[in-house]
């Protein structure tokens, strides 16, 4: 292979690599938001098994919701990684807001567990639609880059398991016992700040 053929291949494997990371980080701040969601309101209901399926079923179904809305959107998007970029953002501000909006919400709303349940639900489908939305959205950049939808969507559903696996073992075994809720959550903020920052060096690189 010549040194002309070889640049392509270097660059699209950079780039893999580069959005690789990237979910991997968005994948280790989404667990981190669901364990500290599901923390405060276990802490608001007083019913752990509650809070569980409350978010739980957020999470679900907002990633479900999420998915069909981002591969949609991919499609008739130019630009895949500056959509995934501002996904980011957007999850970055909900979280940074989240602790407070969720008391908030359930508290206006009313102190009954049902009334309670349901407000925290609705307070969660939002991030929960946008994360839903990035595993499309990098699929099918990935795959406009590589040709490869299997191995674009292996590899992206694989790295983000991973660093939501990391994500809730940190949270839940080291974090909480010296760090309160709404610092862990900042920690995940910055988390998606840094992914999207990335994103926008891979636009830029790429452009370059």
């Amino acid at each position: 292979m010549s040194p002309d053929q070889a640049r392509p291949t270097r660059q699209v494997d950079g780039y893999r690599a580069g959005v690789s990371a990237l979910f991997f980080l968005s994948g280790f701040a989404a667990l981190i938001y669901q364990v500290c969601w599901q923390k405060q309101l276990n802490a608001m209901l007083g019913v752990d098994a509650l809070s569980v399926v409350i978010v739980v079923v957020a999470f679900m179904l907002g990633l479900g919701i999420g998915a069909v809305i981002g591969g949609r959107v991919a499609d008739r998007s130019q630009n895949i990684l500056l959509v995934f970029v501002l996904i980011e953002l957007l999850i970055a501000l909900y979280g940074a807001v989240s602790v407070k909006l969720i008391a908030g919400i359930t508290g206006w709303v009313g102190s009954g567990t049902l009334t309670t349940a349901l407000s925290a639900f609705a307070a969660l489908a939002f991030p929960t639609i946008l994360m839903g939305m990035t595993l499309p959205v990098l699929v099918i950049g990935l795959d406009r880059r590589v040709g490869n939808i299997g191995d674009a969507s292996g590899l992206l559903y694989f790295v983000n398991t991973v660093g939501g696996a990391v994500g809730a073992l940190l949270v839940g075994l080291w974090l909480f016992h010296f760090m309160t809720i709404p610092q862990v959550v900042l920690m995940a903020v910055l988390a998606n700040i840094l992914v999207a920052f990335g994103g926008g060096a891979l636009i830029v690189g790429r452009r370059a």
